[in-house]
């Protein structure tokens, strides 16, 4: 947030990732949602059902619908680098780089993957400098870059591992409503 002068991160909990699809590893939807309101409670990051009451699939069409909701609202997308190697099977990958300026944020060993991923030779051309990050908001889209932070080594899959049980920290999670006041 520091980095690129953010007023707040609006963490979309995503009801499901199409890349993803069958995981069995993956707790329910009410879990993860009531988790991650529990982990942003106290800060600027904000856990949002926006995707949930869209009813979008796939992130372009999130972006889309966030940006006709909040039209006076300037966006930028975070990702972790880890995620940059298979964003071009993301649904209309390009269109959603056109939306919206992309933040990477570094994770451990997925730094010459990011750079070398197959979205990045389309990509390259529209790195901005890290020096940049706080002028984002004077980018058109599309536009990338690369945070220059210590990678985190915090992985949601090795969290899963280690505490395979963690959802059940959250046994009776709020009943997810058909109509939230969601302020994202």
């Amino acid at each position: 947030m520091e980095a690129l002068g953010l007023d707040e991160v609006w963490w979309l909990v995503s009801p499901g990732n199409p890349l993803k699809e069958g995981a069995k590893d993956m707790a329910s939807y009410s879990h993860r949602f009531a988790s991650a309101k529990a982990m942003t409670r106290r800060s600027r990051i904000r856990a949002s059902d926006f995707e949930r009451l869209a009813g979008t699939r796939y992130t372009v069409d999130t972006i889309r619908a966030l940006q006709r909701r909040h039209p006076r609202t300037r966006f930028i997308w975070l990702m972790g680098s880890d995620t940059v190697a298979q964003f071009h099977q993301w649904k209309d990958w390009r269109k959603l780089a056109e939306s919206l300026p992309i933040a990477v944020i570094r994770r451990p060993g997925y730094d010459r993957k990011a750079h070398a991923a197959r979205a990045m030779g389309w990509l390259r051309r529209f790195v901005r400098p890290s020096s940049q990050a706080r002028r984002w908001t004077d980018w058109s889209a599309p536009a990338i870059l690369f945070l220059r932070l210590p990678p985190d080594p915090t992985s949601a899959t090795g969290l899963r591992a280690h505490d395979p049980q963690w959802h059940k920290r959250f046994k009776d999670p709020e009943p997810v409503p058909n109509v939230s006041h969601c302020q994202p």
